[in-house]
């Protein structure tokens, strides 16, 4: 099955004409999209949008660059949320969360506080997490060594072999979408390339990191994620339906709820 397993679909670019961009991911043949929140402002919205759309899932959490604005209550907001529909077949995981050195450190300290909280919570609910991780790849793992999860995905990965070695230990997917799809696009490339298949999950990020196809200034969708695949293919040398199968397994396994949208195969003969 086709996954999108990080997409916005909340975000204002999609004001206008949400509806078709939802419909047109799924008449190009994504089976399902999660959609993380980023700040409380957005919780109720990313839950109401997977009520909206039957293949769309979502995750909550506190992303690192929303943290400013952020308070210790919202912190108590997400806990009873996620035991409000912890037994929902909705809610995947605890996401977008994690660290991002690349826009400031000043606020490292405050980063580091809601990070290491959300995966504490993520620990109680035994429930995975939707990692942002920018410039800060090492200082991610260590907090996960410290607050050990179920697993997760690091989302847009961009960090080194070892590192992505790290993460799948750690029973982590590694995400990659539009980024992969430039050709100067190097060190993204080998890593999927290279990487096992079975640790690679697929993404757009929309409506950002658009793919090559549309330009940086385009503003991405889930629509074009088979594209994405199609790319993965060519750089691995593979059909793209064996993209899609071991991708879509991948994030089966750590987005369990998504098995209720999943027909096996042989189930369509």
């Amino acid at each position: 099955m086709l996954i999108d397993t990080h997409c916005h679909l909340d975000a204002a670019e999609f004001d206008v004409d949400r509806a078709s961009v939802a419909k047109n991911a799924s008449l190009a043949g994504v089976g399902a999209i999660v959609i993380p929140a980023v700040a409380r402002e957005n919780f109720q919205q990313v839950i109401d949008l997977s009520d909206e759309y039957s293949y769309c899932r979502f995750a909550l959490g506190i992303h690192p660059m929303y943290v400013d604005n952020a308070h210790p209550s919202d912190l108590s907001l997400l806990k009873k949320l996620i035991a409000e529909h912890q037994a929902s077949q909705k809610l995947v995981a605890v996401g977008e969360i994690g660290l991002d050195f690349f826009v400031t450190q000043q606020n490292r300290e405050t980063q580091e506080y809601f990070f290491s909280e959300q995966l504490k919570i993520a620990q109680e609910f035994n429930l995975p997490v939707i990692l942002h991780v920018r410039r800060a790849v090492d200082d991610v793992l260590k907090y996960l060594r410290r607050h050990q999860v179920v697993g997760g995905i690091a989302h847009a990965f961009n960090g080194s072999a070892q590192q992505a070695e790290a993460f799948i230990q750690l029973g982590f997917k590694l995400g990659f979408g539009g980024a992969m799809t430039y050709p100067r696009a190097l060190k993204i490339r080998e890593l999927a390339q290279t990487l096992p298949l079975e640790s690679i999950v697929l993404e757009t990020d929309a409506p950002d990191i658009p793919p090559a196809w549309l330009g940086t200034k385009g503003r991405n969708s889930p629509a074009e994620l088979m594209k994405i695949a199609q790319i993965l293919a060519d750089l691995r040398a593979v059909e793209v339906a064996q993209i899609i199968e071991i991708t879509g397994k991948n994030a089966l396994s750590i987005f369990t709820n998504l098995s209720s949208l999943y027909t096996p195969p042989e189930a369509l003969h």
